[in-house]
C-alpha cells in the first residue's frame, strides 16, 4: 500500500470516512482476491492524482466484515465514495481509470 493510501479499520472508520472534511474513497478488498490485486494500482494512482481534494483508504472485507455488511457490500472489489459521512457513490468489479472515475463521478 502506497503512502497516499490508508488503511481503513473499524476502529479508524468513524473518524477517517465518516468524519472527514474531504471525499473519501474507499476500497473493500480482499487479499485473496485476483480483481482487487488488479484494481489496486488504479486506486493507489488516483490517491496519488488527488491526494490534495480526497482522501482514499482500503477496507479488508475479511478483517472488517460487519462495515462490509453495513453498506452492503455483496462483491467485491467495491468502491465507495463517502461524502459528509454518506456513501454516494459506488463501483463494483475491476475497471480501467477513467470507467472507474466516470462510475465514481471523479472525472477531471
Amino acid at each position: 500500500m502506497s503512502a497516499d493510501v490508508v488503511e481503513i479499520t473499524q476502529d479508524n472508520f468513524q473518524a477517517t470516512v465518516l468524519e472527514s472534511e474531504k471525499p473519501v474513497l474507499v476500497d473493500f478488498w480482499a487479499e485473496w482476491c485476483g480483481p482487487c490485486r488488479m484494481i489496486a494500482p488504479v486506486v493507489e494512482q488516483i490517491a496519488k492524482e488527488r491526494a490534495e481534494t480526497l482522501v482514499v483508504g482500503k477496507l479488508d472485507v475479511d478483517q472488517h466484515g460487519a462495515l462490509a455488511a453495513q453498506f452492503g457490500v455483496q462483491g467485491i472489489p467495491f468502491l465507495g465514495l463517502f461524502e459528509n459521512g454518506q456513501l454516494v457513490r459506488q463501483a463494483v468489479g475491476a475497471m480501467p481509470k477513467a470507467d472507474l472515475e466516470r462510475q465514481l463521478g471523479l472525472e477531471s
